[in-house]
């Protein structure tokens, strides 16, 4: 079976097997305060634009999975639309650093509120997600320096020093959490 779907699919293998290690890494993760919110059913997604999130423009590095770096990229806005881009790297059998996956994200006004859609890709630039598929985020809450999307959360480190760290965590479909703590590149 498991060679029939590799024909189908490329990247199939790779991609079952970084979920289930982002899975396993989830539960094993010490669990502190929840960073990420979950929307009731049938939640309206409070109004908002990309002026509240501006303070996400620039580059981010840190600490990723299994404390390998990882960095955060977000562009000023063209329209209403913020491209940003997720590098989590791991190590080659050398110890050399190499991509484990990336994240090719758009935060976007859309109805009056803010949505943020995500699509993952391997190493080998192999796409996680079906062709048209992709990963969709409706807004929860926003806050000064913090928007809280339905199991995903980016908020400033510190609400009284904007854009000197970044946290960005995000609900597994274990129930654990992964989180992301980044400072301003320069």
């Amino acid at each position: 079976m498991k060679r029939i779907m590799q024909g189908f699919v490329p990247g199939f293998t790779q991609a079952i097997a970084a979920l289930a290690a982002l899975a396993a890494l989830a539960m094993t993760a010490p669990l502190s305060a929840q960073e990420t919110r979950i929307g009731e059913e049938g939640y309206e997604s409070p109004p908002a634009d990309l002026t509240q999130v501006d303070w996400l423009i620039g580059q981010w590095g840190g600490e990723g999975i299994g404390g390998a770096p990882a960095m955060e990229s977000w562009l000023p806005p063209t329209g209403p639309t913020m491209v940003g881009t997720f590098v989590q790297q791991t190590a080659d059998e050398d110890g050399a650093p190499v991509i484990m996956f990336t994240e090719h994200m758009y935060l976007m006004e859309e109805g009056g509120t803010l949505v943020l859609r995500l699509k993952h890709f391997g190493a080998d630039l192999t796409g996680w997600e079906e062709k048209d598929g992709m990963l969709t985020f409706r807004l929860v809450a926003i806050e000064p320096c913090a928007a809280y999307f339905n199991a995903l959360t980016l908020r400033c480190a510190d609400a009284s020093k904007p854009g000197e760290g970044l946290v960005a965590a995000v609900r597994m479909q274990s129930g654990g959490e992964l989180s992301f703590q980044f400072t301003r590149m320069e």
